[in-house]
């Protein structure tokens, strides 16, 4: 027997227990709205296109078929919870694992609990004041903020992102310190994202939540765009004390053009090295069935753990982590 093998949980007993607790308040807030809890599978036959998103991939040796079947881990529930939208749900949510194959660290574990939910009926304003309940709810905050994309660069990196150009971008990139990246990168929602993450994220939500909302169109992701400012995405973001917690829609139901932002993201991964993923073909048949005009959100319930038990090491809210599991 080796002894010197590290079998122990990395949270304790106490913080299990607290996460147990939350896990059920999480439930009952759902249950006293009426939204019905559902479960969708981890492994499925696609994965998705996001050039930032890395799914694990396995492959299905079944005895009745001599060629193995390739599957992915689900990096988010989204295209399984969407196509139960499209076949008549109505609101539901979901606490489930997701998997990602990207880095391990203070705040991030491969394996990882997601909350998503999704609201019929509901516009992404209307889907804020909920993340705003339930987090006031379990971590006793004050009513969070909101912020837009384009006043947090200004406020925070003196730079319109809506309007800039790219060799401006760089200039402000060069100048809080990271000319090494903008010497060689030109995508602007890269450089974006750079300054979104180390110069304004650090300084947002630091007494109380923020909601930051109205991300660029070259971001929007699943979300659609405002109809009076195309320039900007019907998404938002929450922030709380350094953490990012929540990244929600107003869903983009219009299927044609997500099948257009997919192929967009497969070029983007072809550019970068990146192998092309096969549109989920599941999925895109629900959306050109109808999705229901909704809004839905994803939420970090390792983060709001550790947010509720002042611990700043997602290991410490996890029975094993990457390292022992």
């Amino acid at each position: 027997m080796n002894s010197s093998v590290n079998w122990r949980p990395t949270a304790s007993i106490q913080t299990l227990k607290k996460r147990a607790e939350i896990n059920a308040q999480i439930r009952q807030f759902f249950a006293q709205r009426n939204v019905l809890e559902v479960e969708t599978p981890a492994l499925a036959h696609a994965g998705v296109t996001d050039i930032h998103l890395h799914a694990f991939n396995t492959q299905f040796n079944s005895p009745l078929n001599p060629e193995p079947a390739n599957l992915f881990l689900q990096t988010s529930p989204e295209f399984a919870m969407k196509r139960l939208l499209c076949a008549g749900s109505g609101c539901i949510f979901q606490l489930c694992k997701s998997f990602r194959n990207e880095e391990a660290g203070k705040q991030h574990n491969p394996e990882f609990t997601m909350l998503e939910w999704y609201r019929v009926g509901f516009n992404h304003l209307q889907l804020i004041d909920e993340v705003d309940a339930l987090l006031q709810l379990v971590l006793k905050t004050e009513p969070l903020d909101r912020l837009s994309y384009q006043q947090a660069f200004l406020t925070h990196c003196d730079i319109d992102p809506l309007t800039c150009s790219l060799a401006e971008l760089k200039r402000k990139a060069e100048y809080f310190g990271f000319a090494n990246i903008a010497q060689v990168e030109n995508s602007k929602d890269v450089l974006l994202q750079l300054l979104c993450s180390q110069v304004v994220e650090p300084k947002i939500g630091c007494l109380r939540p923020v909601a930051l909302t109205q991300f660029p169109a070259s971001q929007a992701a699943l979300a659609r765009l405002n109809k009076d400012d195309p320039r900007v995405a019907e998404r938002f973001e929450i922030y709380f004390k350094g953490l990012e917690l929540a990244n929600g829609y107003h869903e983009l139901a219009d299927v044609k053009e997500q099948q257009t932002r997919f192929e967009r993201d497969n070029q983007a991964r072809i550019q970068n090295g990146l192998g092309k993923i096969s549109l989920d073909p599941h999925f895109m048949a629900a959306m050109e069935s109808g999705l229901p005009d909704c809004s839905g959100v994803a939420l970090g319930v390792d983060r709001l753990i550790m947010l509720a038990c002042e611990l700043n090491n997602i290991e410490q809210v996890m029975s094993f982590s990457i390292n022992n599991a």
